[in-house]
């Protein structure tokens, strides 16, 4: 699989049924045939293909026309052989920068006698297989029109053209005309409609263009509307101010430390003072997320690398047009300035000495979530403020981001002080992507912005009878849909989990307009086995309620392995490494520490981590010491509860502990898991690192920081055994060698890097003795950088080739490809 600018391209000359019958006489090869006919495939519609096709084919002096279409775009040229051998040439060779042709079917006919050359009004017609391009952030062009004083785009805010701007975020349908997205509502004023209609201009044909006179405009709305506003929510509330005084409201608003929602491309942000501990801590109270870590937006490179370690890698990430949110490492901190003490006691006391982020931002974490500004709007704000801001997703905790800026005035009241606000409509939200270096290569750890919905394209069509479209609805946590069609899977922006009512109508929202979208109507719906998520039910009522759609269920973690072999084009067989949190067993346990043997007709179960229970089921998710003492049962069982000295039983009180005993000596709620993100639970808690989480994977996470300069070999062991046809990795060893640790006191930096060293090494036992030279490395536990890189290094290093996501993520947002995947080879989990 390839996906994005670097998919291969491939370029043949075909005949075509069609075409008109005059063409099939027609012979290239007496080099007479003047005319030239192209279907282009690919992303080519809302990159500045056609200008880029006008004035290429201007240049070599052949007359004809290009248009869009639903499949792409249509040429047709006419002139000297040498002209168009060379158009042919240069048509790949010079192709707007964020484009890329997956296909280029070219035909030879008679002359047409076309006068010039032109751009034609779009054909509606046809299936609709045209790449819908991401938002893009903002080109350096635009950026230096918006910062000069005698441009008429000076400081506004909605400045695009052909190479950047909104995209996905404003498209209703194909193809990607103005009249097709919601900037048809502002008619362009005479100078931008002659920008539009200039084939020497950037603007030309570029489908958002506007400017102060013609486009959209900024408000200020108070954050706490009136009660006029309530009683009719219609009209709009009392306007603090307008256009780039509003702009500038906004940027005091904030320097006073209150909260600003900013409604952006794809929907809004909440911004704060990231540098003021108290703002930080009020954003956390009204917007009810305690300790997981917010993203920032800083102004400029320079300042980000004041602050965090960048490598050229995530330089580039930082300064590409998807900019996403990048993960980097926080620069040591300085040695205490006695002079700015006093400013940091009084300002933020949590804010470390010589670093201008607060403590609160990210606590106890030796990351940052950063990103640059994407967007005009963003651009001139942060160039007002000249600080980095807080900029996270204008929701509460666990529901969708507001688009809409009424919406916003309803679900943000009691969050933000002031909205900055619109009146471009948005079709779609599309959140912040977040991306992590690894192995020197990005992951994809959110896929939304700058990368949704672009395909993934399957190198080799798979022959069953699944080429029909399909409809992947994915997971419950970190939700993404996917499309299956005509060889290519459109993977949905991410929608998040759907543990709320706003969250669930979110994600029908987005399984509607997807095959909306591309004028599909699915024959396959697939959805996961566990039969209480959400969108598996969401599945099973389509399938019901439409009569003819297939209902498809494939397990959590096969999902997982296929959407690493389908993103990388793993040949099969291969084995498959699925670690995460939880997923439901066909055995009705808790599976998520798992190895599958994966090869073209049939997915088997090798190797697993060895059950223990869950006291207290669900609960345990949010309680690592659940897990941990689960754990522990299995190993000592009753004697267990008297060891107060443990960590873990010293969290629980005498009535908890009596509770817990009777659910694991009964099998009550304390079902079996075989999950290696419990796993990692169960080792924060025995570590004394954390027994109550707040958000999920927060005690796997710091089991990774507490590795901050470890550098070591020493591992702990875990052999396997063979049960039945499966081999089981045995935890019990590592776990008692980890306890005579800790009774030694040995630091913990040593303890988490013999316990990471130990689950590299067993990836690699267990690819020794299943035997398959080509490993797949998948699920939410594979985000952890160092396991992640560890589990390549030994892997390469005895021989073996592994793969890792890099795509598409590798945790749940990531399953709606393997779900596809499975459906079309109907690959199943055999019993």
């Amino acid at each position: 699989m390839q996906c994005g600018p670097d998919a291969r391209q491939r370029s043949f000359f075909v005949g075509s049924s069609a075409l008109p019958p005059q063409c099939v006489n027609t012979n290239p090869a007496n080099g007479q045939c003047p005319r030239l006919k192209l279907a282009v495939r690919g992303v080519v519609q809302g990159v500045g293909f056609r200008p880029f096709v006008h004035r290429l084919a201007t240049e070599l002096g052949l007359t004809g026309w290009v248009n869009n279409s639903a499949q792409g775009v249509f040429i047709e040229v006419e002139g000297r052989r040498m002209a168009l051998d060379q158009f042919l040439l240069r048509l790949e060779t010079e192709k707007p920068p964020r484009s890329f042709i997956q296909s280029k079917e070219a035909i030879w006919l008679a002359a047409g006698g076309y006068p010039n050359f032109e751009i034609r009004a779009s054909e509606p017609g046809g299936a609709k297989t045209a790449l819908i391009l991401p938002d893009l952030a903002t080109c350096p062009a635009c950026r230096r029109e918006i910062s000069d004083p005698t441009n008429r785009r000076h400081q506004y805010p909605f400045t695009n053209c052909t190479h950047c701007g909104p995209r996905f975020s404003i498209i209703e349908a194909l193809p990607y005309d103005r009249a097709n997205t919601t900037m048809r509502r502002f008619r362009m004023c005479p100078a931008c409609q002659a920008e539009y209609d200039n084939p020497c201009d950037r603007r030309f044909h570029a489908q958002p263009n506007a400017c102060p006179v013609c486009g959209p405009q900024l408000e200020l709305w108070p954050g706490h509307p009136s009660n006029s506003w309530l009683r009719d929510p219609h009209e709009p509330p009392r306007r603090l101010a307008h256009g780039h005084d509003a702009l500038l409201s906004a940027a005091h608003v904030i320097r006073c430390g209150q909260i600003v929602a900013v409604k952006g491309v794809g929907g809004f942000h909440l911004l704060v003072d990231a540098r003021d501990g108290a703002a930080v801590r009020r954003l956390r109270e009204r917007k009810q997320r305690e300790e997981k870590p917010f993203a920032l937006m800083f102004p400029s490179l320079e300042s980000v690398k004041a602050v965090c370690e960048v490598s050229p890698l995530e330089e580039r990430l930082l300064r590409s047009p998807e900019a996403p949110i990048v993960l980097l490492k926080r620069l040591a901190p300085p040695p205490p300035n006695p002079s700015s003490q006093e400013r940091v006691r009084v300002v933020a006391h949590d804010e470390p000495s010589g670093l201008p982020i607060a403590d609160s931002v990210a606590p106890g974490n030796p990351c940052l979530g950063v990103m640059l500004p994407s967007n005009p709007l963003h651009h001139l704000l942060m160039a007002e403020l000249g600080f980095p801001v807080v900029a996270t997703s204008g929701n509460l905790s666990d529901e969708p981001i507001c688009t809409d800026e009424f919406e916003a005035i309803e679900r943000l009241r009691g969050i933000a002080d002031v909205l900055l606000v619109h009146d471009r409509p948005i079709v779609r939200p599309v959140d912040d992507s977040i991306v992590r270096v690894m192995v020197d290569r990005e992951m994809i750890m959110r896929r939304a912005r700058g990368y949704a919905p672009l395909p993934i394209t399957f190198s080799s069509q798979p022959s069953t009878r699944d080429s029909q479209p399909i409809l992947a609805v994915g997971a419950h946590l970190k939700n993404a849909v996917a499309l299956a069609v005509d060889g290519q899977v459109f993977i949905s922006q991410h929608i998040g989990d759907l543990a709320t009512e706003p969250a669930h109508d979110a994600f029908c929202r987005v399984a509607a307009d997807l095959p909306r979208l591309y004028d599909a109507k699915p024959a396959v719906i697939v959805a996961d086995l566990h039969p209480d998520y959400r969108s598996t039910k969401f599945a099973q009522e389509q399938a019901v309620s439409a009569g003819r759609l297939r209902y498809v269920g494939v397990q959590h973690h096969v999902a997982h392995v296929l959407a690493c072999v389908a993103e990388n084009e793993v040949a099969l067989p291969a084995l498959g490494v699925a670690w995460d949190g939880t997923g439901y067993g066909p055995d009705s346990t808790i599976w998520g520490g798992e190895f599958f043997l994966v090869t073209n007709v049939a997915v088997t179960r090798a190797a697993y981590l060895r059950p223990f229970r869950l006291p207290g089921g669900d609960a345990a998710v949010k309680e690592p010491r659940r897990a941990a003492l689960g754990l522990l049962y299995e190993m000592y069982g009753n004697e267990v509860f008297a060891r107060k000295d443990l960590p873990t039983v010293s969290a629980f009180t005498d009535a908890e502990l009596h509770s817990l005993l009777t659910m694991l000596e009964r099998g009550v709620n304390a079902p079996f898991t075989s999950s290696m993100g419990r796993l990692f639970d169960a080792v924060a808690s025995l570590t004394g690192l954390r027994q109550k989480m707040q958000f999920e994977g927060q005690a796997a996470m710091e089991l990774e920081f507490a590795l901050n300069g470890i550098q070591t070999d020493e591992r702990y062991d875990m052999p396997f055994v063979s049960h039945h046809a499966a081999l089981v990795l045995d935890w019990a060893p590592m776990i008692a060698a980890m306890g005579e640790d800790l009774q030694r006191h040995l630091p913990l930096g040593n303890i988490a890097a013999k316990f990471h060293n130990a689950l590299a090494q067993a990836i690699v036992h267990v690819a020794q003795r299943i035997g398959c030279p080509r490993v797949a490395l998948s699920g939410g536990c594979l985000q952890n950088r160092y396991l992640t890189e560890r589990s390549v290094r030994r892997l390469r290093a005895a021989g073996f080739q592994p793969h890792w996501h890099q795509r598409v993520p590798p945790n749940d947002g990531g399953i709606a490809l393997g779900q596809v995947f499975a459906a079309q080879r109907g690959l199943e989990l055999r019993k």
